[in-house]
C-alpha cells in the first residue's frame, strides 16, 4: 500500500468549506481563523449564487491562503477550469463520475496555470476501480465526499477514505462531508492530505476556537 508508507510524512491541511455565508461573512471568518485554515473553499452553492467574484476577492484579500473553487466540473473541463484558475483559484474540482476526457482537460488547464486538480468522488459506485483509473491521470487530490443529502442517515467518509488510501500511488487523498470534532481523530489516523470542514466551523459559536481545535488534530 503505497500511500500507507507515506502516512507519517503527510503534512495535513485544514480546508474550510464556504457554502452558504455571504462574502462579507466569509471574509470575517477567514480573518478569525487565520493560522488554522490553509485552504478556503468557495463552495458550489456560493459559486452558483456569486460566480467567480468570491474566488477573486478571497484570493486578493488572503494571498497566503490557497483558494479552492468547488466548481464540480462535469463537462467542458479545460474551458471551465480555465475560468476558475484565471479568477485566482489554486485548486479546482472535477467530478469523478465525469468522462476521462473531461478530467484530462482540467489537468491540462491546471498545468497551464500552475494550479492543482481535486477529483470529487461523490456518488462514485465502484470506488476502488475508478480511483485507480483517476490516479493515473495526473490529478493532485482524490477526495472522498459524503453528500450533504445522505449525512443525516449516519454515513461518513471514513470507510471510503480507507478504500482510496489502499489504491492510490500518485495522487494524495482528501476527505469531505460531515467532518466534526468528534470524528476528525479517526480521519487523521487513517491519513489524508486535506481535511475539509464546513458546518462544524462555519456554524460554531466561536469559529476561531473551533478551527484551532480541529487544526490541532492535524499532523504538520
Amino acid at each position: 500500500m503505497m500511500y500507507a508508507l507515506h502516512k507519517e510524512m503527510i503534512r495535513m491541511k485544514l480546508q474550510v468549506a464556504l457554502d452558504t455565508l455571504s462574502l462579507e461573512e466569509c471574509i470575517q471568518l477567514l480573518e478569525q481563523t487565520k493560522g488554522s485554515v490553509e485552504i478556503a473553499e468557495v463552495g458550489t452553492p456560493f459559486i452558483i449564487e456569486e460566480g467567480m467574484v468570491p474566488v477573486k476577492e478571497i484570493h486578493k484579500r488572503f494571498p497566503e491562503i490557497e483558494v479552492l473553487a468547488d466548481a464540480k466540473i462535469m463537462d467542458a473541463g479545460e474551458f471551465e477550469a480555465d475560468k476558475c484558475f484565471e479568477a485566482g483559484a489554486s485548486i479546482v474540482t472535477v467530478l469523478g463520475v465525469s468522462h476521462d476526457e473531461t478530467i484530462q482537460g482540467v489537468v491540462r488547464s491546471a498545468k497551464n496555470h500552475n494550479g492543482k486538480v481535486m477529483v470529487d468522488m461523490i456518488n462514485v459506485h465502484d470506488l476502488a476501480i475508478r480511483t485507480k483509473e483517476i490516479d493515473e491521470m495526473g490529478v493532485d487530490y482524490i477526495c472522498v465526499h459524503t453528500a450533504f443529502d445522505v449525512q443525516q442517515s449516519g454515513q461518513d467518509p471514513l470507510e471510503e477514505l480507507k478504500i482510496v488510501n489502499n489504491v492510490i500511488h500518485h495522487a494524495k487523498s482528501a476527505v469531505a462531508g460531515g467532518v466534526k470534532l468528534e470524528t476528525i481523530q479517526d480521519i487523521v489516523n487513517e491519513g489524508a492530505e486535506i481535511i475539509v470542514v464546513g458546518g462544524a466551523i462555519c456554524n460554531a459559536k466561536n469559529r476561531a476556537k473551533m478551527a484551532k481545535e480541529m487544526k490541532g488534530y492535524l499532523k504538520s
